[in-house]
């Protein structure tokens, strides 16, 4: 598989693509009004504990309080795929021997909290774990953890982790024992995998940077007051080129000479062996037209994917889940309809699997795939989609396909919904996708001016609604409004109101300009 990093830079915006045989299989995006939340440590105030729901709301400066679950705080089974992706998934190295910590500095004399001890206007440190999403604000830990390019620094915890893709035992061992002799008391870390086969004063260089990053961080903790920013974490286009730049990227390609230039002399510090592969574009056709990447992008905001066999998906995202129909539309290749089926639904699991990726879906996925009758192909369905799901660098559970054709998954967020980043919820609509259609409308408008005739003795009347509405009132051969005028003898006065939606009209009184809509409404 060929793997390439495409990186676009405008004036206000960077554009990070990763495809995977020239297919976009994710997309990030840095600018003044995105910026990357993730990893930031903050010192907060905890704002309100709601033992109802095991979960306390901390103040860190931002509008909505952070989300800090109890299961947050609990110093066992730390979960670091939200900032570390793949190398989250670690294989852990029994590290009780106290004679490896010998000397270094000491971890903070703050303890970790407890759950139990929590309370309102308390100091806590966090870290951020997940974007905001909506009105909800963003997650949080106390399980701090500091990403380097070979290692991450994990304060609080003296248990050394190694990547389960570093696969060579006597590669483990060195790495280990690497570090070990010069890890600090009361702390751990994660190899990563890019640190297989590196130079180990690479790697210790990283260490000490690590080092130094919590001890400015333990710095600030003594002078300044909650809430604020303690540590933030690197941009989005260095968190890429950190945690993704390694073996399996065939090259980097870079469409700004700032930006190649501070990539590659950064790259050229860390990973060396890599700067070869980083490429500088100077085309006159923008690179993500140039490598089909753009019209990617758009397809990926669209409901309706099409597969290569002329079958298609419908993506649909509610509150509560995302729901995927499978449709076969025209494809009938062979004369077993069972054979069809398993083809179709196999281009839809590869398909299905790189959407989830590049829209960033999370939570409850409820797919509906076309209907199976043999147990056996109903197997091997389960199995190709989770050969799929390997490639994803977000937490997956897939269950196997139940009796009704519907297959069930949860997965991770990593990163904000690519439709949220991109696109505003409709003024019109509300995000429903419908409005209410022109004779609705009319209809409505007459029931009002029923009911205000029958309760009122006034004949004069205002009507505000939106310009396009008021061109469909005013259009055509008979005028619509003069009508309704006519038939209850009422005089009215009709105005423009740009930032009403389509479904919605104000009536006021002439004179005053008091809005007396609800007052003859249902």
């Amino acid at each position: 598989m060929k793997k390439e990093i495409l990186i676009n830079s405008t004036s206000n915006e960077v554009r990070i693509a990763i495809t995977e045989d020239g297919k976009l299989v994710e997309l990030f995006y840095e600018s003044p009004d995105l910026g990357r939340n993730v990893g930031d440590i903050y010192l907060g105030k905890v704002a309100r504990v709601m033992g109802g729901i095991r979960a306390a709301f901390i103040n860190i400066g931002f509008p909505q309080d952070a989300f800090l679950h109890f299961s947050d705080m609990d110093s066992s089974d730390n979960d670091y795929a939200s900032i570390l992706g793949d190398d989250s998934e670690v294989e852990e190295v029994d590290d009780d021997d106290e004679q490896a910590h010998q000397g270094g500095i000491k971890s903070s004399t703050r303890e970790r909290p407890n759950p139990t001890s929590i309370a309102r206007n308390q100091d806590i440190i966090i870290q951020i774990t997940k974007e905001p999403v909506g009105n909800k604000g963003v997650r949080v830990t106390t399980k701090f953890s500091i990403p380097g390019r070979y290692l991450v620094l994990i304060p609080y915890n003296r248990r050394i982790g190694v990547s389960k893709k570093i696969y060579n035992f006597r590669e483990k061992r060195r790495l280990k024992h690497i570090i070990r002799p010069v890890l600090p008391e009361g702390f751990g870390a994660i190899v990563r995998t890019v640190a297989a086969g590196q130079d180990e004063n690479l790697i210790l260089d990283d260490l000490n940077k690590l080092i130094s990053i919590w001890n400015e961080i333990q710095s600030k903790i003594k002078t300044i007051k909650a809430p604020a920013l303690l540590y933030k974490d690197v941009s989005t286009t260095s968190s890429v080129m950190r945690d993704l730049f390694r073996d399996d990227i065939q090259k980097v390609i870079v469409d700004s000479k700032k930006l190649h230039k501070q990539i590659k002399s950064s790259v050229e510090d860390t990973s060396p062996e890599y700067a070869d592969k980083i490429e500088y574009y100077s085309d006159s056709k923008p690179l993500f037209d140039a490598t089909g990447i753009e019209k990617q992008i758009e397809d990926s905001l669209t409901k309706k994917v099409w597969l290569k066999n002329s079958g298609y998906i419908i993506i649909e995202t509610t509150e509560a889940m995302t729901v995927i129909d499978v449709n076969s539309g025209k494809y009938a290749k062979s004369k077993d309809q069972e054979i069809n089926s398993l083809k179709i639904n196999f281009d839809a699991a590869r398909e299905i699997t790189r959407q989830l990726r590049l829209r960033d879906i999370g939570g409850i996925i409820v797919v509906d795939f076309i209907d199976l009758y043999e147990d056996e192909n109903k197997r091997k369905l389960f199995e190709e989609i989770r050969k799929e799901f390997r490639k994803d660098r977000a937490k997956i559970t897939v269950l196997p396909m139940s009796d009704f054709g519907l297959m069930q998954i949860t997965r991770q967020r990593i990163r904000q919904n690519i439709l949220h980043r991109m696109s505003d919820q409709c003024p019109m609509c509300s995000g429903s996708g419908r409005v209410q259609n022109k004779m609705s409308y009319i209809t409505e408008i007459e029931r009002w001016l029923q009911r205000y005739k029958g309760a009122s003795n006034s004949t004069f009347i205002r009507l505000r609604v939106n310009p396009l509405i008021k061109n469909y009132l005013t259009s055509g051969i008979i005028n619509k409004i003069l009508r309704l005028c006519l038939r209850y003898r009422v005089l009215v006065k009709l105005e423009v109101d740009e930032k009403l939606p389509l479904s919605e009209f104000k009536f006021l009184s002439l004179k005053e300009k008091t809005d007396i809509t609800d007052e003859y409404a249902l």
